[in-house]
């Protein structure tokens, strides 16, 4: 017998608003309200919001909470200055990512840090576990909070008709305490669509309060509900990295082409943390000759390439490398994935790649990540 999904606070809303449910991560999730390319182009030009409510808040307290997470993260925490936040990752001693996190420091002792809702417990455990003899305590507050976003060029508007908090002052990666149309919230201005936007975390008991008012106030915005299936094509155009995609415990930061969020000069601790050995190693690889890269591919004709296809090269056939994301992409009206290909043709414009799509050799173009980039 399986445990039943968990479910957020907002779970009869959006069953009230019709939305396509899905066990995602062990909860139950809206996919879609309707249409989930009118999703995705409404959070591209207008603004969407979203129940985020899965992911898994970690905090962390005490004189030494800093050095703690410089031990066992890869980036140099005790560096953030209090309201700011940081992407990371936590290694396991290979190497190999566990997760891929957002560390946002509240105060000089505390940090909020929030993981990925299918990895939240191995992330607790080894935070929990990676704490010994550091003067800081771990708490599990997944219970403590929801988190909506809304996110799009029209959210600043939006948002600022219900908050006095200094919106205009808040730069991206950074969070303030404030006030939300009467709910004590964490804004900060985060999010994962490639969009300026805003991610806000509430107690359970306030999220329907505070989705309801954001609706209103967004309501001649044209902002609508927005469900994890056009979170998911927003992100990869972004070129945003999905945890069990891009990032596998079999794979490391520079693997990824994200080495640069592992920082070997931090000194606390005597430079120690955890994989940093591993990590070295795997620096010295990516500099010399990577096995494979991290790249762009845009289709040439209309078929969907998904996880796990063969990326080929057109003239032998020879696999050279695998799919890790792929999907339509609405912005650009063609399907577009996210590939580890062998270094030798990972250069933007090498042509002569295909994905082997069952059975058949569909051409793609390799680029650049990302394949779409906001206007500032």
């Amino acid at each position: 017998m399986t445990d039943s999904p968990r479910r957020t606070s907002l779970d009869a809303l959006h069953r009230r608003l019709g939305a396509t449910m899905t066990d995602f991560a062990g909860w139950d999730m809206p996919l879609r309200y309707g249409s989930e390319r009118e999703e995705h182009l409404a959070v591209r030009t207008r603004a969407g919001l979203f129940d985020l409510s899965h992911m898994g808040e970690i905090t962390l307290t005490g004189p030494q909470a800093g050095e703690l997470l410089d031990y066992a993260l890869v980036g140099h925490l005790s560096a953030l200055a209090p309201g700011r936040a940081r992407y990371t990752m936590i290694c396991d001693a290979e190497g190999g990512i566990l997760d891929d996190l957002i560390v946002y420091r509240l105060a000089d002792e505390e940090f909020m840090v929030v993981a990925n809702a299918s990895n939240a417990q191995v992330v607790l455990d080894a935070l929990t576990e990676r704490a010994g003899g550091f003067d800081a305590a771990v708490r599990d507050d997944r219970e403590a909070y929801a988190l909506l976003a809304v996110q799009g060029p029209e959210s600043p508007g939006i948002l600022a008709s219900l908050t006095d908090a200094d919106l205009d002052g808040l730069k991206y990666y950074a969070g303030l305490p404030g006030t939300v149309a009467g709910v004590p919230a964490l804004i900060a201005r985060t999010g994962y669509t490639g969009e300026d936007g805003f991610e806000l975390f509430v107690a359970p008991g306030d999220a329907e309060t505070l989705w309801q008012a954001l609706t209103e106030a967004g309501r001649d915005a044209g902002l609508v509900p927005c469900g994890l299936s056009c979170r998911d094509t927003l992100r990869l155009e972004a070129g945003m990295p999905l945890y069990g995609h891009e990032l596998t415990r079999s794979t490391t930061p520079f693997d990824a082409g994200l080495g640069r969020v592992v920082k070997f000069e931090k000194t606390t601790n005597d430079g120690r943390f955890v994989g940093r050995e591993a990590l070295e190693a795997a620096a010295k690889r990516a500099g010399e000759a990577p096995p494979r890269t991290l790249v762009g591919l845009v289709a040439e004709g209309r078929r969907v390439p998904r996880a796990g296809y063969p990326v080929v090269s057109t003239g032998s056939g020879t696999v050279i490398g695998e799919v890790t994301s792929g999907a339509p992409s609405p912005t650009l009206g063609r399907p577009i994935a996210i590939a580890y290909v062998d270094a030798a043709h990972a250069e933007p414009g090498t042509g002569g790649v295909a994905v082997d799509i069952r059975g058949s050799h569909e051409p793609y173009e390799v680029v650049a990540l990302p394949f779409y980039k906001r206007r500032r």
